[in-house]
């Protein structure tokens, strides 16, 4: 398939969704050049189904959602398995997030996401899936900031810019928040739905699929704790958007460490900055993530580049599989039945995981 012409109007609308989310259909229609705004609608569902547009969904900001510290882990597996077998595993700790599985000529590995209120606990799971010879080695990176999201500039080009990579610039703040509102029984049932942009966020359709679960919430309370949960900034709205169709792109993280935060920092932000180029980026207490969708190209040279780069101390690169070979990937609920409303904090059972898989080792073996 040839690669996908856009107009100018066209790479202008995508552009705007990018960088103001939160923008209705009609402010959108004010800041692009189309005629109506049922032409932006159209558009919007065109860049929908040729996998170029994601969502609305929403960002979570976990350090706002609990007393005690709740962290996003990145787990980089290898195994000698069969990957179903691996994932079975993984399944039977339940904040699991996301399984990627990654591209590789000389060992299996995937990277997995995981939810986490104890980080020593879900260490010793993975050691435990370790000694038991499920997995074969395992790294754990605990992310210590917030996610933070870029979508491609359309009218940048394809590839990378190595030459500001370290030059001044005002880094965003990437801080996560403190748990300042206590949230009710309707928050944590609308949340999940809002994290994966369930139906594209329609308020409506929450209502409807909850009260398919005979959980009976009227429109105005998830309107209520919707406007709630944006205006203490739990959530943020967003848009995944890729710069070609997703089936096109490649997708790949890298991680990597200087010696300095500030640097650390500055590369993170600086990194396909204003190129067109989606990226997710985030610190791993002294680790830095960034995660790209791209065109095939910029994969080309690109650890030979960063072999240049001598702020750069450590560099770890994943290619994932692409979407064709997207049996492997998986990206789970949000697991939220542990928040305990009183105490406004939320603990995972380790030790009940713990037994589910010592059981099922035995029973196996």
């Amino acid at each position: 398939m040839g690669e996908i012409q856009l107009a100018e109007r066209e790479k202008e609308l995508l552009n705007v969704l990018g960088k103001h989310p939160e923008m209705s259909m009609k402010e959108l229609f004010d800041h692009t050049q189309y005629k109506r705004v049922s032409t932006v609608v159209k558009k919007v569902d065109q860049f929908k189904k040729l996998g170029m547009l994601y969502g609305p969904y929403y960002n979570i900001d976990y350090g706002k959602l609990c007393k005690n510290p709740v962290r996003i882990l990145f787990c980089i597996l290898e195994f000698e398995k069969s990957s179903e077998a691996v994932i079975s595993y993984l399944k039977m700790i339940e904040p699991l997030k996301t399984v990627y599985p990654v591209l590789s000529s000389y060992k299996e590995l995937l990277i997995v996401l995981y939810l986490s209120s104890d980080n020593a606990e879900m260490e010793a799971l993975l050691q435990l899936l370790k000694d038991n010879n499920i997995i074969t080695d395992y790294i754990i990176r605990v992310c210590s900031h917030k996610i933070l999201i870029e979508s491609p500039n359309f009218f940048g080009d394809y590839t990378l810019d190595f030459a500001n990579l370290v030059g001044p610039c005002t880094v965003p703040d990437m801080s996560l928040g403190h748990h300042d509102t206590d949230w009710n029984e309707c928050d944590l049932a609308v949340l999940p739905y809002l994290r994966e942009g369930y139906k594209s966020g329609k308020l409506i359709e929450i209502v409807k699929n909850e009260r398919k679960l005979n959980r009976i919430w009227t429109y105005d309370e998830v309107n209520y704790s919707y406007k709630n949960m944006i205006k203490n900034k739990l959530i943020e709205k967003k848009y995944m958007v890729f710069p070609l169709p997703f089936d096109q792109c490649v997708d790949f993280n890298l991680f990597f460490k200087t010696e300095d935060e500030d640097m650390t920092q500055k590369i993170i932000y600086n990194l396909g900055r204003g190129a067109r180029i989606s990226r997710e980026f985030i610190q791993c207490e002294d680790w830095a993530y960034i995660g790209f969708a791209s065109h095939p190209q910029v994969l080309a040279d690109l650890m030979y580049r960063l072999d240049t780069i001598t702020e750069i101390k450590e560099k770890e690169l994943y290619q994932l599989r692409s979407v064709a070979e997207r049996e492997s990937r998986l990206i789970l609920p949000l697991v939220l039945k542990y928040f305990d409303i009183d105490s406004q904090t939320m603990k995972y059972p380790y030790a009940q995981y713990r037994e589910n898989i010592k059981e099922r080792i035995e029973n196996e073996s």
